[in-house]
């Protein structure tokens, strides 16, 4: 049994802890978010629910509630909580908490959590040093870690151990942890309110990161607890924590305004006035999920081959989003921002498929000349499939003057190439090419089949340009 002692100090460590230390979940049912975790029949609540041994690895954003789940852990099944930083602790330091964790085991039977935060800084041999504790379950370990484990954990303890992917907390998350920390006696206990405005500034400042919602709202309470109820506006918020709100509705029409002038920045070579735009979205809260996947979307209709690495940087970027997450992936979509304002444009690619799309909608589908069929079936030879058909590997120049397209569409030109960037070569390659295949289509360039009719692309649009809706 403690001693009155070590009850006083703890309910004085208690007292002075930080918010989001007060406010951390007492049982799985109280931890918010993360339900694909804690539901029912998951694999982590049956070994919760079963008090079972277990190695765990956590990965996920900051604020997400690793530290969080670990303590839970502990708490639920009534085992010793131990925790070290892979910043400050070495080997001796867990060696020591594993010989008091088999001493404990040994004397009472009572398991021990050792939860290692951070555990991706911990080097090679750092990460050996717990697999004996991991293999004779001498602790139940917990780590948790910010970094791709596959990456970052050494082979033999991510064997040993079961990954949990933890998810960035959404708007609803973030209001229900800050509403419960106004309310609760451990957090605020009813001394503050929270205007409606402040509180969406709020939401929009964590980003998805509990902590930090948290860490918030506590420091623009401070002083306001003493003094009875006191109301916390947006100006207060700001002072608090040098964040001005930006006026940013996620939901209306400053959302498409932002990005909508994101998006035409860019295409129109700006840089500075595309990073100006991201700098926006990202200090009011925009999900950079959506930032990423405009900048993939648009590295192909408005930089398309006039430099094809535009796509790869877009694409590159998006990964880094969601392998890193922010504050840092600002970095890397600022990256991808620079280079798609800075490449040489070309809409070629987006005008070809809204030409061939324009066709196939007016009902110019044609059927697959024959010796283009399958010819793999039981009886396709005597229905003339791939009768023919020359293998272009055959040819030293490797193209085949046959053609390809249906007859209903065989003289269309969809790609019209600009002379801009890399696209000036590909240009050059697409004209050697069809003046090979051409002979075979029997209109001549940009006729159709009856000769009479103009080509595909004098119908094609140019892409909407209210994009940002």
């Amino acid at each position: 049994m403690e001693s009155l002692f070590d009850e006083a100090e703890e309910r004085a460590a208690q007292k002075a802890a930080p918010l989001a230390v007060r406010m951390r979940p007492r049982t799985l049912d109280e931890v918010v978010g993360q339900r694909h975790l804690t539901a029912p029949g998951t694999p982590f609540r049956k070994l919760i629910d079963n008090d079972a041994p277990m190695s765990l690895l956590l990965w996920g954003p900051p604020g997400t509630g690793k530290t969080t789940l670990a303590y839970v852990v502990s708490q639920v099944t009534s085992r010793r909580f131990t925790e070290l930083s892979a910043v400050t602790a070495g080997v001796k330091d867990v060696r020591a908490a594993v010989d008091a964790a088999r001493r404990e085991l040994g004397m009472s039977g009572r398991q021990t959590v050792l939860f290692i935060d951070e555990v991706h800084r911990f080097s090679k041999t750092q990460q050996d040093a717990l697999l004996p504790a991991v293999e004779n379950r001498w602790v139940s370990f917990i780590g948790a870690t910010t970094e791709n484990p596959s990456f970052s954990v050494v082979s033999p303890l991510m064997s040993r151990s079961l990954l949990l992917t933890l998810q960035p907390l959404d708007d609803d998350d973030i209001r229900m942890l800050v509403e419960r920390a106004l309310a609760d006696e451990r957090g605020l206990a009813g001394a503050v309110t929270l205007d409606p405005d402040a509180l969406d500034h709020l939401v929009r400042l964590a980003g998805g990161d509990g902590r930090r919602a948290l860490t918030y709202l506590e420091a623009a309470a401070l002083g306001f607890e003493t003094q009875g109820t006191a109301h916390i506006d947006t100006a207060t918020l700001e002072r608090a924590v040098d964040k001005a709100a930006v006026r940013y509705d996620r939901d209306g029409d400053q959302h498409y305004d932002v990005i909508s002038a994101f998006i035409k920045s860019i295409r129109g070579s700006d840089a500075d006035a595309a990073l100006h735009y991201l700098a926006r979205m990202i200090e009011a809260g925009e999900d950079p999920r959506f930032i990423a996947r405009r900048l993939i979307v648009h590295a192909s209709e408005d930089v398309g081959m006039a430099d094809p690495t535009a796509l790869q940087t877009a694409v590159a970027a998006a990964q880094a989003v969601e392998f890193v997450g922010l504050p840092e992936a600002r970095i890397n979509l600022a990256q991808a921002v620079i280079h798609l304002a800075l490449a040489p444009k070309s809409n070629a690619v987006v005008k070809a498929i809204g030409a061939a799309q324009a066709d196939v909608q007016a009902g110019l589908i044609g059927a697959v000349p024959a010796h283009l069929r399958d010819a793999h079936y039981a009886g396709a030879k005597r229905l003339g499939h791939g009768d023919g058909y020359v293998y272009p590997h055959d040819r030293p120049e490797g193209i085949v003057a046959q053609q390809y397209a249906p007859d209903v569409v065989a003289a269309r030109t969809y790609y019209e190439p600009t002379n801009h960037g890399m696209e000036n070569r590909f240009s050059e390659r697409a004209r050697v090419i069809r003046d090979i295949l051409r002979p075979v289509r029997g209109g001549g360039e940009g006729a159709t089949p009856d000769g009479d009719a103009p080509a595909a692309s004098d119908a094609s649009h140019a892409p909407d340009e209210g994009n940002g809706r």
